[in-house]
């Protein structure tokens, strides 16, 4: 009986949506909370019932459908809505359904003086409700309907407080720039449905095995479609410059969209198609250079931001990066391992900075912040585990994601030593920019005294967050260290397992001190220059190098410049030379031959009832020669 549930799922959150939508502004905070945390909250309780009747009694083939009814049904074409659990669709809809249901809790607390109390909410529960149709869609235009939800939420919540211009432009380049990604994924499923005849994502991966050779043109161009897509939602290279900006949105849409869930949707997609991008070799492998190259420059970004939810921003693409990387190199489960401690610890370091942000008088600067370290207890150690986590020291769970990744890299056949070592210093770029948020933010001397304490909801819901970053080690510890991988594992279900050669134990042992020393080393780093010798960082940034380097990084590598000078100055121009529109030239002579005639014709308006009449009769006369000629 729990499968059957399935469809409840996203059901509940959407149901929540059009509550608030429509009886929203007549509800009290407290009411509109409780909808909207509550139905959430009960999607959440499904997705554990659902998760544990699959665990309990697999169904056949490991994998069960749910199907709903028909569609739409032209000219042979009869998608269905209708969801599918496997191994790896189930572990997105738990970590969807949970992290969401949390950073909603949290949410309640968070926004409790804001006006758009209940729109908030409202927008959140669509996004949710769209992200689990996402991840549980049978079909590709059932996953696309998903896409373009949380897509269209995304844009709604970064602009939440539209009142300010910056917030509005910052939607505005969100939707537009995840729009190129989305124009390629349109093409994907164009060239997919018009080559193997369905959209159906199980039929596709068959159909695609036995018509499409590997390396072949269709099966390159598909993937390389599908991976415009995914790099547009996930902020990859070269379409990752909206999510800093995305920053402007309220911090619990940071948490949940930007962190937790909609970013990751691109690593979704490509899991899930694996079988396409088995076929395009050169497509998989440029999805590892995809990723290697993102962590790098968006790691070193996210070390000359100010703003705390930047650095978070920098990293979040960073660590999708990771993702990619293992993606590229076959590490399937080892990529969906690392989504779920993201989801956990990325999500906790947004709601933890929240807190400060809150109690600061909405203060993002982190030089502006220090020694909160006594003043905000529960924020600083939550933030410190989130920290822990995200540079990768064990226990936590951080720690055993990305050391898979980075093993299952280097032994990889699609891998090697230079794919690893990008990822090595990626995890000393990200120890660096962590602590450095950490020793700026807690430590030195306090700035100022924080205005209130966090309440019962956002405590409950960094605790449980900060536990699951501890908890969430042992479904994959390495085996060298005495653990078993059970979460890969139990995703090659539905994934296939990472091509190796010459792995072992002691190779494993021996790549994980490495990546336990880098993460150290980049901690004292961090400790000896923004909390130590803070002076020998200011003169770095006064040296003719350094200020050039540090503009450089703080401004994202230049790409917005680049666009701006390339893509959006010459349209605009072209825009202004065309102001008229060629197109309309045909339609203004229509207008104005229309208006002309109608100045003639204005002539014969005298008012003298004579001349009507002789017209009259004229006309007549005219009409009945006509008649009797013809």
């Amino acid at each position: 009986m729990g499968l059957e549930l399935m469809a409840l799922v996203p059901a509940l959150p959407i149901a929540g949506f059009a509550a608030l939508v429509v009886i929203g502004r007549r509800l009290s905070r407290r009411a509109a909370a409780v909808l909207g945390v509550g139905s959430v909250g009960l999607a959440a309780i499904v997705a554990i019932a659902v998760a544990a009747a699959y665990l309990a009694a697999p169904p056949e083939g490991c994998s069960y459908t749910q199907d709903l009814w028909q569609w739409m049904r032209v000219d042979g074409f009869g998608p269905r809505i209708a969801f599918h659990l496997d191994a790896l669709s189930l572990v997105m809809m738990l970590v969807v359904a949970v992290v969401s249901f949390l950073i909603l809790l949290y949410s309640a607390e968070f926004m409790a003086g804001d006006e758009g109390f209940a729109r908030f909410f409202a927008y959140m529960n669509l996004f949710v409700g769209s992200m689990l149709i996402l991840v549980l869609a049978d079909n590709l235009l059932l996953l696309y309907l998903g896409w373009e939800g949380v897509g269209l939420c995304s844009y709604l919540l970064i602009g939440f407080w539209y009142k300010d211009p910056a917030n509005g432009r910052a939607a505005m380049k969100a939707f537009i720039v995840t729009r190129v990604g989305d124009a390629a994924l349109v093409a994907a499923l164009l060239l997919i449905f018009t080559s193997l005849g369905t959209l159906d994502i199980a039929e596709v991966g068959r159909r695609a095995t036995n018509e499409w050779p590997a390396g072949s043109a269709l099966a390159v161009a598909a993937a390389l479609l599908l991976l415009g897509g995914a790099v547009g939602k996930s902020a990859q290279l070269p379409l990752q410059t909206w999510l800093p900006d995305a920053m402007a949105g309220p911090t619990p849409t940071s948490a949940l969209i930007h962190a937790a869930t909609m970013v990751t949707a691109g690593v979704y997609l490509v899991a899930r198609m694996n079988v396409l991008f088995a076929l395009a070799p050169p497509v998989q492998f440029l999805v590892a250079v995809i990723g290697a190259a993102t962590l790098l420059l968006a790691g070193a970004s996210g070390l000359a931001q100010h703003d705390i939810k930047r650095v978070l921003a920098y990293s979040t693409i960073s660590q999708v990066g990771y993702m990619f990387l293992g993606l590229g190199v076959g590490a399937w489960g080892a990529s969906i391992f690392h989504f779920l401690t993201h989801a956990f610890f990325k999500s906790l370091l947004f709601l933890a900075a929240g807190v400060v942000i809150l109690n600061l008088g909405r203060e993002h600067n982190m030089f502006r912040m220090g020694g909160l370290r006594k003043l905000l207890p529960l924020a600083f150690w939550t933030f410190l585990v989130g920290s822990l986590a995200l540079a990768g020291l064990p226990p936590l769970a951080g720690f055993a994601s990305k050391d898979l990744i980075l093993y299952r890299t280097w032994t990889s056949t699609l891998g090697g030593p230079l794919l690893w070592l990008a990822g090595v210093v990626g995890i000393f770029l990200t120890s660096v920019y962590t602590f450095r948020m950490v020793f700026l933010v807690f430590f030195g001397p306090a700035s100022r005294k924080p205005e209130g304490r966090s309440g019962a909801a956002m405590t409950v819901a960094l605790v449980v967050l900060a536990a699951g970053c501890l908890l969430a080690s042992v479904l994959g510890w390495p085996e060298a260290l005495g653990g078993t991988p059970v979460l890969v594992n139990f995703l090659e279900l539905a994934l296939p397992e990472a091509p190796e050669h010459g792995g072992s134990a002691a190779l494993e042992g021996v790549l994980s001190l490495v990546s336990v020393l880098t993460a150290i080393a980049g901690i004292l780093v961090a400790y000896v220059l923004f909390l130590r010798e803070r002076g020998l960082v200011e003169r770095l940034y006064r040296s003719a190098v350094g200020s050039a380097v540090h503009s450089l990084w703080l401004a994202g590598w230049g790409f917005d410049r680049l666009y701006e000078t390339v893509l959006v100055a010459p349209l605009a121009a072209i825009a202004r030379l065309n102001r008229g529109d060629f197109v309309d030239i045909f339609y203004r002579l229509v207008g104005r031959l229309a208006v002309a005639l109608h100045s003639i014709l204005s002539f014969t308006q005298t008012g003298r009832v004579r001349w009507y009449a002789a017209g009259l009769a004229v006309g007549a006369i005219i009409i009945l020669a006509i008649v009797v000629a013809l």
